[in-house]
């Protein structure tokens, strides 16, 4: 597991270089789209979908082990009841640009005598509910720039959803991207890319992926990854500018 720097610790520092290179650092790291602002355009095209396709799945899977489990029924149900309304906060959360905060607060700790994701953690633990709750979380302090606590709550999290499981470990590279661990934000965005190669979010951590190899000096990684979203996903959102990044990873 990696390790990221505590609260308060010195970033990384890189060697001085040229004006040239610098410029040209500057420009990858604008192409980055991790932080909470830059990611809202593309959640909001896409999280919504994925979070309420798994979400049904679950029920549909909750339905199933508590009917065959009396034991585990009364909590599965009561977990599964409990996390709607902090659901419901979250993906308003992702549609509204003026209470984002604050209604991602509300999805984190509960509002209106209502559970919030934090609290299906702590009191449901062991069900797919507070599973996805873990997920949830740690997305929401993402977007809350918390990156520490995205990555503990996305480590956290247990799937082998193909869609679910890459956002997860792809979250966990932007969270160390955003900590200036580059190394660490790689790794995570190339395990995102060997979980998965759907449609959604393998152009995507394939850019992000490439972008951050760039800024590490591994221009033959960066190469690669922008030749596949050139060639297989030329047509898509994350082929943006993408001649001109293989240009600079060609230079």
């Amino acid at each position: 597991m990696a390790t990221y720097k505590k609260r308060g610790a010195k970033k990384t520092q890189y060697p001085k270089g040229s004006q040239a290179t610098e410029s040209r650092t500057e420009e990858v790291f604008s192409n980055l789209d991790t932080g909470a602002s830059r990611l809202e355009q593309w959640i909001a095209a896409y999280q919504r979908q994925i979070f309420g396709l798994i979400f049904g799945i679950i029920l549909v899977v909750l339905g199933y082990l508590g009917y065959q489990s009396l034991i585990l029924n009364p909590k599965i149900a009561e977990a599964n009841t409990e996390i709607f309304q902090a659901q419901d906060f979250f993906e308003k959360g992702l549609a509204d640009d003026e209470f984002r905060d604050s209604l991602f607060q509300n999805a984190l700790s509960g509002a209106n005598g209502k559970y919030g994701f934090l609290d299906i953690i702590d009191n449901y633990g062991g069900t797919p509910a507070a599973n996805l709750a873990t997920y949830s979380s740690g997305m929401i302090y993402l977007h809350l720039g918390e990156f520490e606590l995205a990555i503990d709550f996305l480590e956290d999290f247990n799937s082998s959803d193909p869609l679910l499981a890459p956002l997860a470990l792809g979250g966990i590279g932007d969270a160390f991207a955003e900590l200036d661990q580059l190394s660490d934000a790689l790794n995570y965005y190339e395990k995102a890319l060997s979980f998965s190669n759907n449609q959604i979010t393998y152009p995507r951590y394939l850019r992000k992926a490439g972008l951050v190899a760039l800024s590490l000096g591994d221009k033959k990684t960066a190469k690669a990854y922008f030749t596949i979203i050139k060639d297989d996903f030329s047509s898509g959102v994350d082929a943006k500018h993408i001649d001109a990044l293989l240009g600079q990873a060609s230079i």
